[in-house]
């Protein structure tokens, strides 16, 4: 009878089928509430937090989170951070409170949050947990009644990519990946209880129009506009430097495979002579020879995430300029009455 059991234990792990994937990432309303006051209270200031809950099927589920401890360079602060998490993560187990890290939560200026310490944060997660989100909070946008939040994640083919540490052209058009393909928005499902829906349906104010809703209304978003044009020109100047640096790396291949052309064509030329004097022709590859060593091509990484924060700011720009023009019209309309 056990090796029956046995059997069917063997069976049932060699029949396991993959996790599916992840569809939604299902946030309670209060975590929500703890990650606006946490980025809000230290904005300009970016910060970070812990994200708890449960991996269930193709939903993440978020129940929990912390905030981390501000940044700082010295060595002996970040330990006390980690010291810190560790505590935490202990104190919440002994309240039976969910303690499973599903993921971190961290605020951004203006979408201003696709960098290559972002990716490999990812990565660091990745080591440990099969499944995990980042969730990204703009306060900056909260002034414009948008409630910018997002929950994102990489790619499997980047995250494969990345390991390996090629970002050349070939790579890249082997493996069909842009830069759109890098990091993936998983859609955000907002989930209360029945008696937190019940109380805020009791707080309801009795005026159905409230301060925010005249805010909406304001036609001034200069500010808004002109920040995210600074930052756009900021991303197209580094944008051309990378440019740049693919220039010069053709240059570069252009005249090394000029260099080696002539090479070879005098090597051919000694080696008509020495076949005449009927010497042994020399080999017509010298790998000792500067000129076939190998030009390092840039890594096409950091010109990808320049181009997702173009885009990004260039959304922005639009949605912006949208809504302005949607007031502009509803005023004038107003005043034509």
């Amino acid at each position: 009878m056990a090796t029956t059991t046995t059997r069917s234990f063997l069976q049932v792990a060699a029949t396991e089928e993959a996790a599916p994937p992840l569809r939604v990432v299902q946030i309670e309303g209060l975590v929500i509430l703890k990650i606006i006051k946490h980025c809000k209270d230290h904005s300009p200031s970016l910060v970070t937090g812990q994200l708890l809950g449960l991996d269930v099927g193709s939903v993440l589920e978020v129940t929990n989170c912390f905030p981390f401890p501000m940044r700082e360079e010295d060595e002996e602060i970040e330990a006390d951070g980690a010291n810190y998490q560790l505590e935490m993560m202990r104190c919440l187990r002994e309240v039976n409170v969910d303690n499973n890290t599903v993921g971190w939560y961290q605020s951004t200026l203006l979408g201003s949050f696709q960098t290559v310490e972002l990716i490999e944060t990812f990565m660091n997660y990745q080591e440990n947990i099969r499944r995990c989100v980042c969730i990204i909070y703009d306060p900056s946008r909260a002034d414009q009644g948008v409630l910018a939040l997002k929950a994102l994640k990489l790619s499997d083919s980047f995250m494969e990519l990345y390991r390996s540490n090629n970002f050349t052209g070939e790579k890249l058009r082997e493996k069909n990946l842009s830069w759109v393909d890098i990091f993936e928005e998983i859609p955000i499902k907002v989930s209360n209880s029945a008696l937190i829906s019940a109380f805020m349906t009791e707080l309801e104010p009795d005026t159905p129009v409230t301060q925010c809703d005249y805010d909406r209304l304001q036609l001034s978003t200069s500010s808004l506009m002109e920040r995210n044009m600074e930052f756009l020109i900021e991303c197209m100047d580094d944008l051309s430097l990378e440019q740049q640096k693919f220039q010069f790396y053709y240059r570069s291949l252009s005249r090394q495979q000029a260099q080696q052309q002539a090479w070879l064509q005098k090597r051919r030329a000694e080696n008509m002579a020495r076949k005449a004097s009927g010497e042994e022709p020399l080999p017509e590859e010298d790998p000792t020879n500067p000129v076939f060593k190998p030009i390092p091509e840039p890594s096409r990484l950091e010109s990808f995430l320049i181009t997702n924060q173009i885009s990004n700011y260039c959304n922005q720009i639009n949605g912006v300029s949208g809504q302005s023009f949607n007031r502009i019209y509803l005023m004038k309309a107003l005043h034509d009455d």
